[in-house]
């Protein structure tokens, strides 16, 4: 027989517990002890950021457990993620809000985030606590890292770029916190950096984007998220916003590895990265810290026009010179052009005489042979390619990558929403925050702290 409700009536009294709403396998539910560890010390971080008089503030840790929330769940409008958690019941028990407790205004995340959380960087904080956690429960091996970087569109319009000189920054309507952040990081520049070009187009509303067409987008504006992760279990140790360009995201890496050594005690034995990252004074680096460097090297000196390639020529370690296919010797004077590289040049009088001359150099004199100054490194990352070690490295790479689609697709994180490097840094620490979190909830072993355990 079908069933029919019967009466309309609502009930006067209810016996409700929150806790029991929340099914015991959520996700909310397995992150939460983590949080409540990550954030003990939150509050003693945040204390001298508030005034010591006048009505007290919303707790800072709701807004911060409500922006996990958001990110967690690609809820990145603080307008939307407020009407979100008044709806929803395991969003409320994670915020620590009961039925009748008011969620804060959106506007009160604006505020927050533009002074207080900035100003003392409680994300770095929190994120440097969650890696610690990751570390305490085994998930960090600290033995080889990979590193790589994805393009996010920034909050700016691709279709209202303009020239450097062409802006007038001084005018009033220009004077954003994105803008006045730009301006104050080229006052900052000691001398400009020949390795770095200036850039052609802006964007008046966010500057310190780049004008940008990686991976095959469409042109638009754009930073770089920047992703150090352990290979292990794919823990992000290291995050870091650039511009969306491969000089700025290369250096970085330095600034993540040098970090990640001096605040977590991890330093690789094996770096790996795709071929971006294969440039000599990088290979340079790696090799002079100690790192092997899994890198495929960046390498243009091959030529197609049948005439010999540098690799035609051998280098006598020994004597510093170039020996060419007739027995021949390059000298150089020593002298380092652009910054990065030395020629080694063949005696014309050799040249003249020489049978392999239009196999060498029909178009020239004498024939000269290019030498990055970190050729070196370059030769020792060469060496390592073909080794079981580089194969299984390059497999292991494709976790980063992993790391940058799911942000993209479970996380709803293509655009950014804040402005500036210091708007893309807050964003890009709340997503890895998030990631790791994840990352602890489905491979730790066993129940997860209920107490503050982090150093």
């Amino acid at each position: 027989m079908m069933g029919r409700r019967r009466g309309d009536q609502a009930s006067f009294f209810y016996e409700f517990r929150l806790d029991e709403r929340v099914p015991k396998d959520h996700l909310l539910r397995r992150i939460d002890g983590f949080v409540i560890a990550a954030l003990a010390d939150m509050h003693d971080r945040l204390k001298p950021y508030y005034s010591e008089i006048g009505r007290p503030s919303v707790d800072p840790e709701l807004m911060i457990r409500m922006l996990i929330v958001g990110y967690c769940y690609g809820l990145r409008s603080e307008r939307r993620l407020t009407q979100e958690v008044e709806l929803h019941l395991a969003y409320r028990w994670f915020c620590r809000l009961d039925l009748d407790d008011k969620v804060p205004h959106h506007s009160t995340f604006s505020e927050n985030r533009l002074h207080r959380f900035r100003e003392s960087d409680v994300f770095r904080h929190i994120f440097e606590r969650v890696v610690t956690a990751c570390m305490a429960a085994g998930l960090v091996k600290g033995e080889g890292f990979a590193v790589d970087a994805s393009v996010m569109e920034a909050n700016a319009s691709r279709y209202h770029g303009k020239a450097p000189d062409e802006i007038a920054w001084a005018e009033p309507g220009r004077q954003t916190r994105a803008v006045r952040e730009y301006l104050a990081g080229l006052d900052g520049e000691a001398e400009p950096n020949p390795d770095r070009k200036p850039p052609k187009v802006i964007s008046p509303s966010d500057p310190c984007s780049a004008w940008t067409a990686k991976a095959n987008k469409r042109v638009q504006f754009g930073y770089g998220l920047n992703y150090l992760i352990d290979i292990e279990n794919a823990v992000i140790v290291d995050v870091e916003p650039t511009p969306a360009r491969t000089y700025d995201e290369v250096e970085a890496t330095k600034t993540m590895l040098d970090r990640t050594e001096r605040r977590l005690r991890l330093k690789p034995k094996r770096l790996a990265a795709d071929t971006a990252y294969g440039i000599g004074r990088f290979l340079g680096w790696l090799v002079r810290r100690g790192i092997a460097p899994h890198i495929p090297v960046r390498d243009a000196s091959e030529r197609d026009d049948g005439t010999f390639s540098r690799s035609d020529f051998h280098w006598d370690h020994r004597r510093g010179v170039y020996v060419c296919p007739n027995n021949k010797i390059l000298h150089t004077t020593g002298r380092v052009h652009d910054g990065n590289t030395l020629r080694y040049r063949a005696s014309k009088a050799d040249c003249d005489v020489c049978a392999l001359k239009m196999r060498c150099c029909p178009n020239m004199p004498a024939r000269q042979v290019p030498r990055d100054v970190n050729e070196d490194a370059r030769d020792a990352a060469r060496r390592l390619m073909g080794t079981k070690d580089f194969l299984k490295s390059r497999d292991e790479r494709k976790r980063v990558e992993m790391r940058f689609a799911h942000l993209k697709i479970h996380h709803g994180f293509e655009r950014m929403r804040l402005r500036g490097l210091s708007g893309a840094r807050d964003e890009f620490h709340l997503a890895a925050i998030v990631q790791n979190l994840k990352t602890l909830a489905l491979r730790a072993l066993g129940p997860p702290p209920k107490h503050a355990v982090f150093a």
